[in-house]
């Protein structure tokens, strides 16, 4: 193939795979590496049609995260196929890296696709974004196609089997690429299936806090989460999903807890209450819809205290918005 063709080619391997499609571009990047060791590919084109791949998605996805917020975080976890990595993982992973999480994102599985519209939606500046992004996507490309250079030898022990299998090989590539996609939506859904428990409706809930014995409510969202939505149930008590197996035991055993995030199909919730029963509680449910449906029924909210997530988020991701 012409040097321009494979250069193309690899480009849109690698948008295809920054913007959200399960088309994974590093086997494409390590078999550019050998053609470039081998001399039947420009490195420095290839490495820059990379790196242009990786500079369009990320900033199309910051955009959107700049421009809607956690509305398409929620997108991104809805149509992830891995749903546990984004509802919990990600998130966490940005707080306690913050800005230079973008550094090793490529490297993380979910925290690519998640790591720029999470920016965006946390007013990161546009400059610092585009930097810390740049660089990211360098060093991950750089050591890919590094990695296709020294592993040329067993590579090219491989491609006269792929030549003398011609379309077969083509078809054999495209039956991994359903597995891995089969496998993947199997995870996603074995991950959900976990998680079905009762559900309380947010009137039950409501009817519940006017009784007598109102229930503990526990909101189990990230400081990034609290950050994107500064409203909560009036009295909930913040308790992030990593921290509720260390602080159960400040939690009273005779009522009723009630847990909410703003994650899609409650996962994080029902991730907690899971943990929760299995340190012996027993009335313990996720609020069907989260935050998202108590607010939509019309009852009453607070702010987030300032001293919580918001105060976290500024040091760690927020800038000010000029």
């Amino acid at each position: 193939m012409g040097s321009s063709i494979g250069v193309g080619l690899i480009f849109g391997n690698v948008l295809l795979e920054q913007l959200g499609l399960p088309v994974p571009a590093i086997p494409t990047l390590l078999f550019a590496g050998t053609l470039v060791a081998a001399g039947r590919l420009p490195g420095a084109a290839v490495f820059a049609a990379a790196l242009l791949a990786c500079m369009i998605g990320d900033a199309s996805w910051y955009i959107a995260g700049r421009a809607s917020g956690g509305r398409v975080m929620k997108l991104l976890c809805r149509i992830s196929l891995t749903p546990d990595i984004c509802v919990s993982q990600t998130q966490r992973s940005f707080e306690r890296w913050g800005p230079k999480a973008l550094l090793v994102a490529k490297f993380v599985p979910g925290l690519s696709l998640i790591a720029p519209p999470l920016a965006g939606a946390t007013h990161m500046s546009l400059p610092r974004f585009a930097a810390l992004s740049t660089l990211g996507s360098a060093l991950w490309v750089g050591v890919v196609l590094c990695a296709g250079v020294l592993l040329r030898s067993q590579i090219e022990q491989l491609l006269p089997w792929v030549v003398d299998l011609g379309g077969a090989a083509l078809l054999i590539v495209l039956a991994l690429l359903a597995a891995y996609i089969g496998f993947k939506w199997w995870q996603r859904r074995r991950f959900y299936a976990t998680l079905a428990m009762a559900r309380i409706g947010v009137d039950e809930l409501y009817a519940l806090m006017q009784g007598a014995a109102p229930p503990t409510i526990l909101d189990v969202r990230s400081p990034i989460a609290q950050g994107l939505q500064t409203r909560r149930i009036p009295g909930a008590l913040h308790m992030p999903l990593h921290e509720v197996a260390a602080r159960s035991g400040t939690l009273p055993r005779d009522r009723e807890i009630i847990l909410y995030c703003s994650c899609p199909n409650e996962a994080s919730a029902a991730q907690a209450a899971h943990v929760l029963m299995r340190h012996g509680f027993r009335k313990v449910r996720p609020l069907f819809g989260g935050l998202d449906a108590w607010i939509a029924a019309g009852y009453a909210v607070e702010d987030v205290p300032a001293a919580g997530a918001v105060g976290t988020l500024a040091t760690l991701v927020v800038e000010p918005t000029r």
